[in-house]
């Protein structure tokens, strides 16, 4: 929500999958509530149609192996009658049945994943596919094979028969091909829903051809009839500047009280209305409550216009203030706190400053502030993601391949598990630095293959040299190799003698060594 003015709205973002599909966002702004709501609403859709999550679960599973696909696929052949049709009873069946297959890590990447529609680009472009084809009239689901199309079952025959007389179709990286088909029998693409009451009957003519070695099975995604709705999307931002340009002419020689902002009117004011409440009228009623109905006063204009300006004093805390307002929360609910404060930031401003910030929290904050300034470079408001120990640039990184990161790093965490390694050593050895280095490979030059042409330490061209390694203190211009008599920089050449370009490498050599330069 946002309120007049302009103010920053968080989503939350990834180059979607297939981005050779057209990526087409419509924004959407809904004012709602009544003709005084200041609120906004923004939703950004795609112009494709929603997908089914269990079709979007099935790629989630596709990525972690083909295997495992296939068997998602068997066990949801037919979901008809398997949930209530309500959309929370659908997504608790797919998690059941993925949760068979998937450890616990894997359970929770895969709700995110549902929960951000990560996979609704990949399950478009199968359908995107097959409306290039184009399917059969009347047909639900149907197959493909060489070029030819039918839904009708018993032509699947006849047109393997005939297959080798047309070209083979081309096959995409993303296409689900059965595991143990033999390639170089037909191949015949099939075009379903999975879960749909005409997935079962084609799936399993497909799966006796494929098992007797007669066709390479190839499954793809289709939706006889896709949904009326649009895939909301996650990962992207959107600001609303709301600005009145219209002009009005109005005589501000006569006020009256009933139209004045609230927050406009001084405690003094005989009409003084804040939220339908007299307070006028009510300090002469109740001159005994004069503090109470100032408080009262107080609380209803911080209320009624939440986005007044703060004073600078009351912005010098307000970092620990906000730290301190999530600390306080229960643990449970500290995450949605969290994303509450910040998404909604100027509404919340003027309430934390009322937060008191303990000695204890605000001593360790600063030591924190000092720790990351130091080892990370890190000033005091500056944000940084990790995760593992990796630094995730905030400016490059998006709330996909941020899931990447975590699915990556899961799956080592999987592997470690796997070995029956505890968890405190699992931590330890993601801590360690794995990066691969600048060199491919490294050669021991202290091994008898290598040829050495000269020595430093032992030639007697090189005797005049000194021989100290203090020699390196010298001062000397920038970029000159010290004439040293040590080994200290060595060039090993591995070649073929018999090949011409290894002139080159020899010249390049001899240069260095007839120069005196001061390399072995």
């Amino acid at each position: 929500m946002a309120d007049a003015g302009s103010y920053q709205a968080g989503f939350g973002p990834r180059m979607w999958q297939h981005c050779a599909l057209l990526l087409s966002l419509s924004l959407l702004p809904v004012v709602s509530g009544g003709a005084d709501s200041k609120g906004v609403t923004t939703s950004l859709t795609t112009k494709w149609a929603s997908t089914p999550l269990l079709l979007e679960a099935s790629e989630f599973l596709a990525e972690e192996s083909q295997e495992m696909f296939w068997d998602f696929v068997e066990a949801n052949q037919n979901i008809k009658g398997e949930h209530d049709d309500t959309d929370q009873a659908y997504y608790d069946l797919i998690v059941k049945r993925a949760s068979a297959l998937l450890s616990t890590v894997q359970l929770n990447m895969l709700k995110f994943a549902l929960s951000l529609r990560a996979y609704s680009a990949t399950v478009h472009s199968f359908q995107q596919t097959a409306s290039n084809e184009p399917p059969p009239s009347g047909c639900s689901a149907f197959f493909n094979v060489h070029g030819e199309k039918s839904c009708d079952t018993e032509k699947l025959t006849a047109l393997m028969e005939t297959a080798a007389e047309r070209p083979k179709p081309y096959l995409f990286k993303s296409d689900h091909r059965f595991p143990g088909s033999n390639p170089d029998t037909p191949v015949v693409i099939l075009y379903a829903e999975i879960g749909s009451s005409e997935f079962t009957m084609f799936h399993q003519l497909m799966l006796s051809k494929a098992n007797k070695g007669l066709a390479t099975y190839v499954l793809r995604h289709y939706l006889a009839s896709p949904s009326s709705r649009r895939v909301y999307l996650s990962g992207y931002g959107v600001e609303l500047a709301i600005k009145n340009q219209e002009y009005k002419a109005k005589d501000d020689t006569q006020v009256q009280g009933a139209e004045v902002n609230a927050t406009l009117m001084g405690e003094n004011d005989p009409v003084d209305e804040v939220q339908g409440f007299l307070f006028g009228k009510l300090k002469t009623l109740y001159p005994e409550l004069k503090e109470q109905l100032k408080e009262l006063r107080k609380h209803l204009v911080e209320s009624t216009n939440e986005m007044a300006p703060l004073k600078v004093w009351q912005m010098q805390d307000l970092s620990f203030q906000t730290a301190a307002r999530i600390l306080a929360a229960p643990s449970s609910d500290a995450l949605n706190v969290m994303r509450d404060l910040s998404q909604n930031f100027p509404t919340k401003a003027r309430s934390i400053t009322k937060t008191v910030v303990s000695s204890e929290i605000r001593k360790e904050m600063e030591e924190n502030q000092k720790f990351f300034k130091g080892t990370l470079g890190l000033q005091p408001g500056d944000s940084a993601l990790f995760v593992n120990g990796l630094h995730i640039d905030l400016d490059t990184q998006d709330i996909f391949s941020v899931f990447e990161v975590l699915r990556s790093e899961a799956r080592v965490m999987e592997g470690l598990r796997s070995l029956l390694i505890e968890t405190p050593f699992i931590h330890d050895i993601l801590k360690l630095n794995v990066q691969p280095s600048d060199s491919d490979y490294a050669v021991d030059i202290r091994n008898p293959a290598v040829n050495w042409i000269n020595n430093l330490e032992t030639d007697s061209r090189y005797g005049s040299w000194p021989y100290s390694v203090q020699e390196l203190l010298r001062p000397t211009f920038p970029g000159v190799i010290r004439q040293i008599r040590k080994n200290f920089h060595n060039l090993v050449v591995i070649l073929d003698p018999t090949h011409e370009s290894s002139a080159e490498l020899l010249n390049v050599a001899e240069m260095f060594y007839s120069n005196n330069i001061p390399l072995r």
